[in-house]
């Protein structure tokens, strides 16, 4: 069995008196894409610098590739990409990168240019940085963390900034990462529908605490569904539906019936309904879009503050 590319064991961490990182555990395998999900101020930043050595663990463990955080030989083997996207302002997109290669001692000569194809920087490569968009500045921040083609890829929301293309560029470079170099990726992000494409392991961060893990090919399968439907006596309506076993109750825009028998049997619903005199005017199934998923998960709903100080 192939030992994971990174373990955390109980790892915890607290500022002051707030829980920024609550006794994690996980596990992210050679060419497994894992997403750590949470609201801002879930504290996916903390764990990301505990596994990149910035920050010390005030309990438990963190192992990557094999060996302990205090062991130097590892950080050739990771890249990152954490906080804000960064460059030498004055030298350009080609020299940042070369300055990278010398600093990681790389003794491909084609390291650069591969990198500066990999990301979609060619008509940028000659450009000072401090002139970048700052989708471009997040190319070159990305194109400096794989620019080694690293073993553990750390990227704290990755896709900030980018057009919908880079955003599309960024997630096949990752995916290429995975299968092609069996590269571990562990990146963060708070937007679920982002999440579902790229990842093939999700964990729900909140509060510091991971409150669950998943596939995401198992997605579709926890999403929930309901039926909505209208008739023109929703008290009748109710009545005739208890009659005949299902449980109803009443919507923003309607009736609404929950559990596999009527989601999976909405023909059954309005069979009961014609025989009962109260015809449906409107019926459809409706599926729990990701983002209310989401919120489910962490008890949340959009009006609750997500921003906890000390931890991000």
């Amino acid at each position: 069995m192939t030992a994971p590319a990174l373990r955390l064991q109980d790892v915890s961490k607290h500022y002051g008196s707030v829980p920024a990182v609550e006794r994690v555990r996980l596990e992210v395998a050679p060419g497994e894409l894992y997403a750590l999900l949470g609201l801002n101020g879930a504290g996916k930043t903390t764990l990301m610098r505990m596994v990149l050595g910035m920050v010390r663990p005030a309990a438990g463990t963190v192992t990557v590739l094999g060996r302990g955080r205090g062991d130097r030989s590892v950080r050739g083997e990771v890249g990152y990409l954490v906080d804000r996207a960064s460059a030498y302002p004055e030298l350009t997109v080609r020299e940042n990168l070369e300055v990278a290669r010398r600093l990681r001692r790389l003794r491909s000569r084609t390291a650069v240019d591969d990198v500066v194809e990999l990301l979609g920087l060619g008509e940028h490569a000659d450009r000072r940085a401090r002139v970048l968009s700052q989708g471009n500045l997040q190319r070159l921040a990305l194109a400096r963390a794989v620019l080694h083609r690293p073993a553990l890829l750390v990227l704290d929301e990755p896709v900030n900034g980018l057009d919908p293309a880079g955003v599309v560029e960024v997630r096949t470079l990752l995916r290429g990462l995975a299968a092609e170099h069996g590269t571990a990726v562990l990146l963060s992000s708070h937007v679920l529908g982002e999440v579902a494409r790229v990842a093939t392991r999700v964990g729900v961060l909140h509060r510091g605490r991971l409150i669950d893990e998943f596939a995401t090919a198992a997605l579709p399968d926890r999403v929930r569904r309901r039926l909505e439907l209208s008739t023109r006596d929703d008290a009748r309506a109710l009545r005739v539906l208890a009659a005949a076993g299902f449980t109803a109750g009443g919507g923003a825009r309607g009736l609404v019936l929950e559990g596999d028998r009527a989601t999976d049997r909405p023909d059954e619903v309005a069979a009961a309904l014609v025989h009962g005199g109260v015809p449906p005017t409107g019926l459809a199934v409706v599926r729990e879009d990701l983002e209310a998923h989401f919120l489910r998960l962490v008890g949340a709903h959009p009006a609750e503050p997500r921003e906890r100080p000390g931890a991000r």
